[in-house]
């Protein structure tokens, strides 16, 4: 890891863009809380936090995406609205997306001039001559005449921030753009921005991992639930030894604070040595899409009573293991054992028969049918089945009566069970989703983010849930993307990144720590 910039530090440099405390709402969340923030010329800025720390929203300000509810944005010390992507661009912002925005039928050169003047013819001898120069002088090679989806993603990358360049932009973000690269394309787009802020502009790099923000940053400040918590300075950056900057990033991004929310009781709970092995996964595989990194070699095991986290950056292939352990996706290699009983053959009815139940991240839109009433909600994978149906005929008034039992049991508020589903609440969904998966014969129940986007009290009670079926002996597999309802909650916590399982942490006095460093790369 570097640690030392090698660009000098000139702290006489006057903002570009200031943030005075910007706050921006949506309902239930308050994703940017009183953010400060400059963001200075010939400076990477580094932006770190966890998924859900505001980033992207602070980000969607800066283009112009959305307004602030609360603070003000100043450009070159003057109050300025960014009204607009356009706007944006016009003022010198330029962004370049975690997934590219290019059109991939057209050619560079097409996309490049996307956005110009309707009625000017194109400008493409011009543009030719001006790419030459910024192509020499960064050290990048654009073919103008090759097709878009003919590029690999670091060519797609730098065609992005090539056209960000040719609209005179004086501020470059870049929003986790070293996802899909392999090493040595992260490595050139590092230098590409040591040679952007040599020119003079800004860049906010916005990454995961405490490697990249070392090696190709200037200054960072971390976010955590909407807040600016802590910034590193050049000055602090140039003087920290490397064990000391982990040390403070690590703590900023992950330590808990006094006005975090509390989770669960369940930290320390001891499962039994001999306590039966409920799910046995054994070198699965899934190969990588340009959209998802696969799985590589994933295996381990959830006993009796037993909470097993995956924890995770989102989009590191944890919906991808769900999803193949529940027989939706296809193709991948390796084994699944339940019970004893190999059953990566099987269908996802098979898989649920034999006791295996999945609650998806997207309850509405794939939990559930949004138009179809609760109490046929509840039965959505047990159509046509006895006992509620017969010779395919379905018994209406037992199908009520199922629903009301599962709606007093489940605490579901809703006004009665012919509503339609999709006019609750997001945790009265997410009880019908749960009442559906946790009926007869589950042994091993798989929830991907199950309290995302809830209110406090429908957390609570689903975390408590969660506990409750750990405790009757079935085995659980919790992913989420937030720590403290892992720490809350899990016997012990997995780490994935890029479609790996880089380490298995014991919950305990340290595992805070110990995650946190597997999460931002310091440790496989």
């Amino acid at each position: 890891m570097r640690v030392l910039s090698e660009r000098s530090v000139s702290p006489g440099d006057k903002p570009i863009i200031t943030l005075e405390g910007v706050t921006k709402r949506f309902p239930g969340v308050v994703a940017n809380d009183a953010v400060n923030l400059e963001i200075r010329p010939s400076e990477v800025h580094v932006l770190l936090g966890e998924n859900g720390a505001g980033k992207s929203t602070l980000i969607g300000m800066l283009s112009g995406l959305q307004q602030p509810d609360e603070g003000r944005i100043l450009i070159d010390g003057e109050v300025r609205a960014i009204t607009s992507p356009r706007n944006a661009l016009a003022l010198g912002i330029g962004t370049v997306f975690q997934h590219t925005m290019l059109v991939p039928t057209l050619t560079v050169a097409e996309n490049l001039l996307l956005g110009a003047p309707w009625w000017q013819r194109p400008r493409k001898e011009s543009l030719r001559t001006e790419v030459e120069a910024l192509s020499k002088s960064l050290g990048m090679q654009v073919d103008l005449d090759a097709v878009a989806s003919d590029l690999s993603l670091g060519e797609q990358q730098f065609v992005e921030i090539m056209r960000a360049l040719l609209r005179n932009s004086r501020m470059v973000i870049l929003d986790e753009s070293t996802s899909m690269l392999t090493p040595s394309g992260i490595e050139e787009l590092g230098a590409l921005m040591r040679r952007l802020v040599e020119r003079g502009l800004a860049i906010v790099f916005i990454t995961h991992k405490l490697r990249e923000a070392a090696a190709f940053g200037d200054r960072i400040s971390v976010l955590k639930l909407g807040r600016k918590v802590g910034e590193i300075t050049p000055e602090r950056f140039q003087a920290l030894h490397e064990d000391d900057l982990v040390t403070e990033i690590v703590d900023m991004m992950f330590g808990k604070r006094s006005d975090d929310p509390e989770n669960g009781k369940r930290a320390g709970t001891t499962i039994a040595e001999d306590a039966k092995t409920v799910l046995a996964v054994d070198g699965v595989n899934l190969p990588a899409t340009q959209t998802s990194p696969g799985l590589h070699n994933i295996s381990f095991d959830v006993r009796e009573g037993e909470l097993l986290g995956i924890a995770g950056i989102d989009g590191n292939g944890q919906k991808q293991l769900a999803e193949v352990l529940a027989g939706q996706i296809s193709g991948a290699s390796g084994k699944i054992v339940l019970d004893g009983r190999n059953v990566e053959s099987l269908s996802v009815g098979g898989r649920r028969d034999a006791g295996l139940r999945y609650l998806t991240d997207d309850r509405l839109g794939e939990g559930t049918v949004g138009t179809f009433p609760v109490s046929m909600n509840f039965l959505l994978k047990e159509v046509g089945k006895p006992p509620l149906w017969n010779k395919g005929f379905e018994k209406t008034s037992d199908i009520e009566k199922h629903a009301e039992r599962l709606i007093a049991e489940y605490d579901v508020r809703t006004p009665r069970g012919h509503t339609p589903v999709g006019r609750l609440s997001g945790g009265n969904i997410q009880k019908v989703v749960l009442a559906r998966e946790l009926a007869e014969g589950a042994r091993l129940v798989i929830f991907n983010k199950p309290t995302y986007g809830l209110d406090l009290a429908n957390t609570l009670a689903i975390r408590q849930r969660i506990l409750d079926i750990a405790a009757e002996g079935k085995g659980v597999l919790l992913i989420s993307t937030d720590l403290e309802e892992l720490l809350g909650l899990c016997d012990r916590i997995a780490v994935m990144a890029e479609g790996k399982l880089v380490g298995m942490v014991n919950n305990g006095e340290n595992a805070r720590t110990e995650i946190g460093r597997l999460m931002i790369g310091l440790e496989e």
